[in-house]
Parts: structure tokens; sequence; C-alpha cells
């Protein structure tokens, strides 16, 4: 019964500790020309990924590591 709530105890401290954490991140956008850019290549790369490597764009089927390489450029 002690161990059960240690473990518990335990997560609560982990769980407060992240929401801490995270409530003390600055939600700011960046505000510098190359910090602008380096999120917008970001948003645009996760965007065509979604897109490319849904299951169903790939051949209907789940996709495989090999398609994820070389759609990144991997290969030459």
């Amino acid at each position: 019964m002690v161990a059960l709530l240690v473990l518990f105890g335990i997560f609560g401290a982990v769980g407060a500790f992240m929401v801490v954490l995270l409530m003390r991140r600055n939600g700011a956008p960046t505000e510098t020309a190359e910090g602008l850019l380096v999120e917008q290549q970001a948003r645009l790369q996760a965007q065509q990924d979604r897109v490319s490597f849904a299951a169903t764009a790939v051949h209907n089927s789940t996709p495989t590591a090999s398609d994820t390489y070389s759609r990144r450029g991997g290969r030459s």
C-alpha cells in the first residue's frame, strides 16, 4: 500500500513539474527574420510530410521506413 502511494506521489510530482515547466515557457513568436524563416520552413516541411507520408497517399497501406528514407532525399 505504501509503495502504491509512493508511486502515485512520484506521478503527481512529475505532473506538477511538467505543468510548472510548461507554464513558465514563453509562447511568444520569433521576432527575428532568421527565426521566422526557420519556423516557416519547418511548418511547410511538416505540412508536406503530413500529406506525402499518409498511408493512403503511399499505396493504401501502412508506410515503411524505406518510404520515409527515400522521400526525405536520403538516397541519391
